[in-house]
């Protein structure tokens, strides 16, 4: 590209911006804007265009079609896409699907068969995401999102994981193969760099079935006993064959528990009704261990999070380590535990 072209680009693109002085997102257009720039100067081949026009293109269809669900929790539903449907996999996939959507939850699938099958079919069209991604194999939507307009193709799989892990408020995997291997330590990986969540993640297997025990004798014999993860790090997540004991587990996690996030090295937790003072004595008492410095204290919002939607609610503040995560899912579950049963929320699908 001619200098010529790079100064008219510049141009127009400083006279796009003037028209957005009052757009709330204006900071991150313009910065949106200045890296595709920057990469029109550089060297760049015709595949690396093709892949950032695809991967923005799948980007903007899943925007498109998640943002009017976005006060709905949505749980990610993962497992093989083999399973017949004579297997008890998939009639414990299905009833999990009915069940979490009976309690106001929606689901994702990748779309295709077996057990992603099950759980659109469990949930019902009407409270079911499809994920799809584009392979010379297993690639057809199942016939229970097959049509739908919550069935989004993508061509990549990243931005596929993005939209899995972005819109998800939980994750319950089944048994599966590298795929869904794949995308279950994908999560806890996330989860325990603290990237990803918090959120519940279930390991669900039918009554009697040994996968995910199986996997996490692996977990303790090569893992926690060589040092290379942390006896914490069992609190990432919860094994069960139980559809209720699942149910039960994600509605918990978001039972006083609402959503968190930094502010600079503040690590703000937003809840859903207010903690008495004797209440974070207790959580100072047991959780110091995770903090760099200071105590764990009320607090209301942060100048940086104006303009949020959970503005009003309750919030608590400290300064995490960010390296004990396990620790920090066992925070939450204290948190969520002191409440009394008459402050608790009605409806721990909303956000």
């Amino acid at each position: 590209m001619t200098d010529n072209s790079l100064e008219s680009l510049y141009t127009d693109l400083q006279e796009l911006i003037k028209n957005l002085p009052d757009h709330k997102h204006s900071k991150w257009i313009q910065r949106a804007f200045a890296v595709l720039l920057r990469i029109t100067g550089e060297e760049v081949e015709r595949l690396d265009w093709k892949i950032i026009t695809a991967a923005l293109e799948d980007m903007e269809g899943a925007f498109q079609v998640f943002y009017k669900y976005r006060h709905t929790r949505k749980i990610a539903i993962f497992g093989s896409a083999r399973t017949p449907e004579d297997k008890p996999e998939y009639k414990l996939a299905a009833d999990f699907a009915r069940q979490i959507t009976q309690q106001g939850y929606m689901v994702m699938t990748g779309a295709g068969g077996g057990i992603m099958q099950a759980a659109n079919e469990g949930a019902g069209m009407e409270h079911s995401f499809g994920l799809n991604i584009m392979l010379p194999f297993e690639q057809g939507a199942n016939p229970f999102i097959e049509g739908d307009h919550k069935l989004i193709k993508f061509k990549y799989f990243f931005t596929r994981k993005l939209f899995f892990l972005k819109e998800s408020d939980a994750v319950a995997a089944f048994p599966g193969g590298f795929g869904t291997l794949d995308e279950t330590f994908e999560s806890l990986t996330l989860s325990q760099t603290g990237k990803f969540g918090p959120i519940p993640i279930i390991l669900m297997d039918y009554p009697g079935g040994n996968y995910w025990n199986a996997w996490e004798n692996y977990v303790q014999k090569y893992l926690v006993d060589r040092g290379l993860v942390s006896n914490h790090d069992y609190s990432l997540y919860t094994i069960t064959d139980s559809v209720e004991v699942a149910c039960q587990t994600i509605s918990n996690f978001y039972r006083i528990y609402h959503s968190s996030r930094y502010v600079g090295d503040k690590f703000i937790i937003r809840l859903k009704q207010n903690l008495s003072d004797e209440k974070v004595a207790y959580l100072n008492d047991h959780f110091s261990d995770i903090l760099v410095t200071g105590k764990i204290t009320k607090t209301i919002a942060f100048p940086e999070e104006a303009g949020d939607e959970t503005i009003d609610l309750p919030r608590l503040v400290l300064h995490f380590n960010q390296r004990d995560l396990g620790r920090l899912y066992q925070l939450i579950g204290e948190i969520n535990s002191l409440a009394t049963p008459s402050e608790v929320t009605a409806h721990p699908e909303q956000k």
